[in-house]
């Protein structure tokens, strides 16, 4: 059936406002160009989302000929503001944007194994609303949390997973209560996925697998540019697949004997001890940047000359390629970007040897690309989720209105 005029409207200025997110200030031929509408409805939605304070004029476009056309619209990025949660096992970090995705505000808050639940729920909490204070008066929207763990794909809540602090299901809950925004959570590691999809090394693909490699190892899953997070919102928990060359076999409460195991930092970091691979050690502020050792073990086996460091990248890359493969083997997603710290840290050299493995592996042609945002790609990803949410809010068919 065709839409009705009201959700032509509202389909046609969600169109106008992500193109004036990805590619704006626009003017309205170029709008035109870009969405193919014809220049009566262009103009009516330009007019109808200034009316709605959603759309203002920012500039011209500096064409000899003044008029309506040459008149730049950009969006009201303060119209409300949006958060971005990245959520470890030791930390929080917070970012506060505006609807470009500009950041305005950000703060990361270290969180010691010996705090107790309510006081690590509290503090974080707090920390997310003095970070919207600094960033301005504008309401929040939208905040985006990503956190490990398994998330229930019906009620969308983060379910309590043995080996995971009790407060990372305490926060959402208080951030929930706490605020009048609508709250997201995702897990971390398709929040990566997102990021790398929209702004880094998966930009021209649709269907990916993007490997995470930091403290833990994780895996997304895109098809088709959906996210897949299976029945109970566990897939890529590779961590507990079953692999050669652990001392024994994953539980369902344990990923020891699993792909983690193997790749994980503490495992990442012994094989390059066994190859006199010195790392050094990481800085133990408790920043946002903090990396996890093993990528102190890669970059600096990349900087050494000699067979040692050979042979612990071709080891590590032999590693990799082992839960690659079961993964290609399954999937076939024509491209695997590794991620997180380490993957980044491996960079295009790392990501060259794996590929050269597993295509001694499996059959299945894959290129292998180094991720390009590193520890950052959650809390970028979690920014996405926030604007994409606000976004729809502020299109729905009914009316303009921030809720």
């Amino acid at each position: 059936m065709p839409a009705s005029p009201s959700t032509a409207r509202a389909i046609n200025d969600r169109l106008a406002l992500r193109l004036l997110q990805q590619d704006g200030p626009l003017t309205a031929t170029q709008l035109k160009t870009m969405t193919g509408l014809s220049r009566p409805t262009v103009a009516d939605l330009v007019e109808r989302l200034q009316d709605a304070g959603l759309v203002r004029v920012v500039g011209e476009s500096g064409s000899d000929r003044r008029g309506p056309n040459a008149r730049l619209y950009g969006i009201v990025a303060d119209r409300a503001h949006l958060a971005a949660l990245d959520v470890r096992t030791d930390s929080v970090a917070v970012a506060v944007a505006d609807l470009l995705g500009v950041t305005l505000a950000e703060a990361t808050l270290p969180i010691g194994s010996d705090t107790g639940t309510q006081s690590a729920v509290q503090l974080a909490a707090a920390m997310v609303e003095r970070v919207a204070r600094t960033a301005g008066t504008a309401p929040l929207h939208s905040v985006g949390i990503g956190a490990p763990g398994l998330i229930d794909p019906v009620t969308g809540e983060l379910r309590a997973t043995a080996g995971l602090p009790a407060w990372h299901r305490g926060l959402v809950e208080e951030l929930q209560r706490r605020l009048s925004a609508t709250v997201l959570v995702e897990n971390e590691t398709n929040l990566a996925a997102v990021a790398e999809h929209r702004i880094g090394a998966a930009r021209d693909r649709d269907t990916f697998v993007l490997l995470w490699l930091g403290h833990g190892v994780g895996a997304a899953v895109m098809l088709d540019g959906k996210l897949r997070r299976g029945a109970s919102g566990g897939a890529g928990e590779i961590g507990f697949m079953p692999v050669p060359g652990t001392s024994g076999v994953p539980s369902a409460v344990n990923c020891d004997g699993g792909f983690h195991s193997l790749v994980g930092s503490a495992a990442v970091c012994a094989l390059a001890a066994d190859h006199g691979i010195r790392a050094g050690s990481p800085p133990a502020d408790g920043g946002q940047e903090r990396d996890p050792a093993a990528a102190f073990a890669v970059r600096a086996a990349l900087r050494a000359d000699g067979r040692r460091a050979e042979d612990f990248l071709a080891a590590l890359a032999d590693r990799l390629a082992l839960g690659a493969a079961s993964v290609v083997s399954v999937l076939d997603p024509g491209c695997l970007v590794l991620a997180g710290e380490v993957g980044r840290a491996g960079g295009p050299a790392l990501a060259a040897r794996v590929a050269e493995r597993l295509a001694r592996m499996s059959p299945l042609r894959t290129e292998v690309r180094a991720g390009t945002l590193g520890g950052g790609a959650v809390l970028r990803g979690a920014l996405f989720a926030a604007r994409d949410a606000a976004q729809e809010a502020l299109f729905a068919p009914r009316a303009h209105a921030l809720g």
